[in-house]
């Protein structure tokens, strides 16, 4: 929300396909340069156009490792002045994978 000027609103969609859940976060902020996307899930790297935002860069990294301990997957597509979106799937557990009494 922090890289939304003027409080532009921000997308927050959950939805279901199949086996995984989906979900999907828009902004309409600064967006990120193409240099700065391989590098966005590592610790301590921000953008280049951040200016004075403030950030330490461990935001994204910190989602990254979630998104890894849950099997799932991250991705972004972002263009500059226009926004980003990123886009997370997981997969949803079935009730086989869990024993009876161990909720």
């Amino acid at each position: 929300m922090k890289y939304s000027p003027n409080g532009d609103p921000v997308d927050f969609e959950l939805n279901r396909e199949e086996n995984q859940a989906i979900i999907i976060i828009r902004d309409r902020g600064i967006g990120i340069p193409p240099n700065d996307q391989v590098h966005l899930f590592e610790p301590f790297h921000r953008a280049q156009n951040t200016g004075t935002i403030n950030g330490t860069g461990l935001g994204l990294a910190i989602v990254k490792k979630a998104v890894d301990l849950h099997q799932g997957k991250i991705s972004v597509q972002s263009q500059i002045d226009i926004g980003t979106t990123f886009t997370i799937k997981f997969p949803l557990l079935n009730s086989k994978n869990f024993e009876s009494g161990d909720d």
